[in-house]
């Protein structure tokens, strides 16, 4: 497979793990607003009103959050080759493959197991703008990018 379509196929599989969890946040959310209405009709139980408009509170942001980070992977250019290590950039280093889009943790590909990891987390950090065969060293490791686009 080449590089870019390697780098679309990880794209799709970040889409699909960020409308599942959009799905389940919005179903969640859903769920908790649900039982705060059903709740309106017992003064009684105002305080468990309360928590379920809480709760619910709590999925709204959440599920903001998700669709906020769905928006940052619909910016990766799919037609661009990264020369260094930037956004959208998939990275292979001699011991791990990471894809720099959001934080979505472990993504499994053709039976090889990729990283999809935000520009914001501190392996990034020690790694950005460097280009394929330079060096880095992070938590006390010296690592080696192997293949970058």
């Amino acid at each position: 497979m080449d590089k870019l379509e390697l780098k679309r196929k990880l794209l799709e599989k970040c889409f699909e793990e960020q409308d599942r969890l959009i799905n389940t946040t919005r179903s969640v959310m859903d769920e908790a607003q649900q039982g705060a209405e059903d709740e309106q009709t017992r003064d009684w139980y105002d305080s468990i009103k309360t928590q379920l408009m809480g709760r619910r509170d709590m999925f709204a942001r959440q599920l903001k959050k998700s669709i906020d980070e769905r928006a940052i992977l619909e910016r990766i250019d799919l037609n661009k080759e990264n020369d260094k290590v930037s956004f959208g950039a998939v990275v292979i280093t001699d011991d791990q493959k990471l894809f720099i889009s959001i934080s979505l943790g472990k993504i499994k590909l053709n039976k090889e197991t990729y990283f999809a990891i935000s520009p914001r987390v501190p392996l990034f950090k020690a790694m950005e703008g460097l280009k394929k065969g330079d060096s880095f060293v992070f938590n006390g490791k010296k690592h080696q990018i192997k293949d970058l686009f």
